[in-house]
């Protein structure tokens, strides 16, 4: 097939491009000879009805040829023929520009003719929307992702892929693919398409020898990569069938396994069973530890207007990705406002007791400082009966000790940013207000 890039490639010769205007078939040529003409119409009707003597330098030789016609002086007749003369060049001069740039634009224009403004509107400059990558994992991030969307087309959000349980563990184990859950969720908190195409992506099956327990859109991911040949190729293909806004990324293409050590020095290895232990952990890590990144992810926090970490399962969903050196180094390198959503309700087995600081303090352990500039935390207060629920699984809401906070170098923004229905999250809409504050205050005037 025929590609624009692969013809910029290839050696200039300027000449021989000049020369293809006139090959059979352009359908230009014709609509250049008219223009030539009635641009010719236009400047001998002005001759005509300036006169010879007040043709400036550049008409000399048109007002030679007038006075061989000896005509000294404009006659009544020559002002309509001058008249007549420039009407029909314009006339002329602008049907040939017209046909010219229908036949250019029949040709480059996309297959999908409305694309074509938006193609002039990016190339003009005019998108103003904020680039921003999200990194996480998991609800939190699909949920944070649901409110910037409408903020936004212009977002990358890298994935964790450590995860081994479930359907994701089952066919990461028989396929030897990475594992897609939580692409599968991202996919979905992104997609611009009808309601029962998220359904089907997230429906689960209750029945069948070896399907149970499967998600479709597991599946169709698997099945997708195994079509292409590749994961990142089965995640583009698969973002185009839920028209997704943006694009999602796995922090790594290696197949990289969490291990989690303990306070008491015992080691757990898988991510689906780090949390069971119900220990206090020390540290997370990867094997192999240097995995190399997706050089897209890389490419997309360098370019970044801001960068959001979390809300998610902080040992889990976020710090894994972060576990990944370029990755965290291209954030740290970044001059984008760097926001960490801190999570509204602890984690039982991994965050059991924790403050909003102590959160902020696992991430600056594992990965450095200079990766969070902001931290959103919810200020209001979780109501008696939804704390309830959460009691008997040992998660309590989240300290907002904004003080150390502060200490640690970090500016909290205080913000009502829960959604009290059946379950305490936060409120993707409320979220992305905070967010767009954020921004505004860092992009230029």
């Amino acid at each position: 097939m025929w590609n624009i890039e692969d013809y910029k490639t290839k050696p200039v010769n300027t000449a021989k491009r000049l020369f293809k205007w006139l090959y059979p078939g352009m359908q230009v040529k014709r609509w250049i000879v008219l223009m030539v003409l009635g641009a010719s119409c236009v400047a001998f009707g002005a001759a005509i009805l300036i006169g010879p003597d007040g043709l400036a330098v550049a008409g000399r030789r048109i007002a030679a040829l007038l006075r061989q016609w000896k005509q000294p002086t404009p006659a009544p007749w020559n002002n309509k023929a001058g008249v007549g003369l420039i009407v029909l060049g314009i006339m002329l001069t602008i049907w040939g520009f017209r046909r010219v740039i229908h036949s250019l634009v029949i040709d480059l224009l996309p297959t999908d003719p409305g694309e074509l403004a938006e193609i002039i509107f990016h190339k003009r400059g005019l998108d103003k929307e904020p680039a921003l990558v999200v990194i996480g994992g998991g609800t939190g991030l699909s949920n944070l992702l649901r409110g910037l969307k409408n903020e936004t087309e212009r977002i990358t959000a890298i994935v964790t892929v450590a995860d081994d349980g479930g359907s994701s563990g089952r066919i990461r184990s028989e396929l030897g693919i990475l594992p897609p859950g939580d692409i599968r969720n991202t996919l979905v908190a992104l997609a611009n398409t009808e309601p029962m195409m998220e359904r089907l992506f997230q429906h689960r099956f209750n029945w069948g020898e070896g399907l149970q327990g499967h998600s479709f859109g597991n599946l169709f991911i698997a099945a997708m990569a195994e079509v292409t040949g590749d994961f990142e190729e089965a995640i583009r293909a698969s973002s185009q069938v839920l028209a997704v806004r943006g694009q999602v990324l796995p922090s790594t293409l290696s197949s990289v396994v969490l291990k989690a050590e303990y306070a008491d020095g015992t080691i757990t290895i898988g991510e689906s069973l780090i949390p069971q232990n119900n220990k206090t952990i020390r540290q997370v890590f990867l094997e192999p530890e240097n995995c190399a990144p997706v050089p897209e992810a890389v490419e997309s926090i360098e370019t970044a207007d801001g960068i959001i970490l979390g809300p998610g399962s902080l040992y889990t969903s976020v710090i894994p990705n972060l576990l990944v050196k370029d990755i965290r180094e291209a954030i740290r390198q970044s001059s984008a406002p760097k926001i960490y959503v801190c999570n509204v309700m602890t984690q039982s087995g991994e965050t059991q007791g924790y403050s909003a600081s102590d959160h902020i303090r696992a991430i600056i352990d594992h990965a450095g400082t200079g990766l969070i500039d902001y931290v959103i935390v919810n200020t209001v207060p979780v109501p008696e009966k939804l704390q309830e629920r959460y009691l008997a699984e040992g998660a309590v809401p989240v300290k907002a000790d904004l003080d150390k906070i502060r200490a640690l170098g970090i500016t909290a923004i205080e913000a009502e940013v829960i959604s009290m229905t059946n379950l305490v999250r936060h409120d993707p809409e409320k979220l992305r207000a905070v967010i767009h504050e954020l921004l505004v205050r860092h992009w230029p005037s």
